[in-house]
């Protein structure tokens, strides 16, 4: 993906104040749930400039992953949970944002001596790559070089699926005869109290 210098100068100024705005706002607002809005907008502000960058496999991965799955379970998290809590004052507050401020500063620090350091400036003789799109080199890779790996990778995900349904379907087990005894081990699980079940099913009747 070939951009005017022009339109990219503006495009990395527009998307660098997004970015910055939307970061400030998930660390300096007080609503959680604005937050987590301005989380979202930061990661698409991060995918921008990946797309910039001519990497278009990891802009889409940014978005499905972050913006799609982690910020979408954080809102669901904040919005399930709902919980009111007085603000309280903490001791020594001064403190935490005292050792809060110096380690921010050394980060920033350590970045801006990286961005001064790193040479920036590309040759004119050298041919230029990237031009082409990442998504069909990093597909051609996954199913050839790393066939193996990205096929475990999707049954490790498959198992865990299901190992999250069942535990989250347990009360659906069928109750054991009374006269059976049960033993405990360290590999059972506790299920839901009998009584509950009981007491449900006896008030529908």
């Amino acid at each position: 993906m070939s951009i005017a210098e022009g339109v990219q100068i503006v495009s990395f100024g527009i998307l660098a104040v997004m970015m910055l705005v939307s970061a400030l706002g998930v660390v300096l607002l007080p609503n959680i749930v604005h937050s987590a809005f301005l989380l979202a907008g930061t990661f698409l502000s991060i995918s921008g400039l990946y797309i910039l960058l001519n990497a278009d496999f990891v802009a889409a991965a940014q978005i499905l992953i972050y913006v799609g799955a982690v910020n979408v379970l954080i809102l669901f998290a904040i919005m399930l949970v709902n919980k009111q809590e007085n603000f309280s004052e903490l001791p020594n507050r001064w403190l935490r944002q005292g050792s809060t401020a110096l380690v921010c500063i050394g980060l920033f620090a350590l970045l801006g001596t990286m961005v001064l350091v790193t040479p920036w400036s590309i040759e004119t003789n050298l041919p230029i790559a990237g031009l082409e799109s990442t998504v069909i080199m990093l597909g051609e890779h996954f199913f050839s070089d790393y066939l193996l790996p990205f096929e475990l990778a999707s049954v490790l995900l498959l198992m865990a699926m299901v190992g999250a349904i069942i535990l989250a379907r347990r009360d659906l087990i069928p109750e054991a005869e009374e006269n059976q005894e049960t033993v405990a081990t360290s590999l059972t699980l506790p299920e839901r109290p009998r009584e509950l079940t009981s007491a449900a099913t006896g008030d529908d009747n």
